[in-house]
């Protein structure tokens, strides 16, 4: 299988939550690469991740529901051709 890209807006309340060090640790478990960062909106966190589609789905199951003291809204998802250029996972600064 060749590996793809998945990059989602999550809305709600998932700022200071606890919410990035909770998808950084899931993506992690599945094996994925790339990162997640808060965006300057505060109510909004961004995330690219590459990987296997099945680990990837897996992933988008879960941003949907999130973590305990996270509120999921809404979640914006596209799907691509993964680059490659990502050594594990990490979080970033806007």
């Amino acid at each position: 299988m060749s590996a793809e890209r998945l990059t989602a807006r999550i809305h709600g309340q998932v700022q200071g939550v606890g919410f990035r060090w909770w998808v950084r640790r899931e993506a992690q478990r599945l094996d994925l690469s790339g990162w997640v960062m808060n965006a300057d909106d505060e109510r909004t966190v961004e995330l690219l991740a590459e990987g296997e589609a099945d680990a990837l789905d897996e992933l988008e199951r879960l941003i949907g529901a999130g973590p305990s003291g996270a509120r999921v809204d809404s979640v914006e998802v596209s799907r691509g051709t993964a680059s490659g250029v990502f050594d594990g996972f990490g979080i970033v600064k806007p």
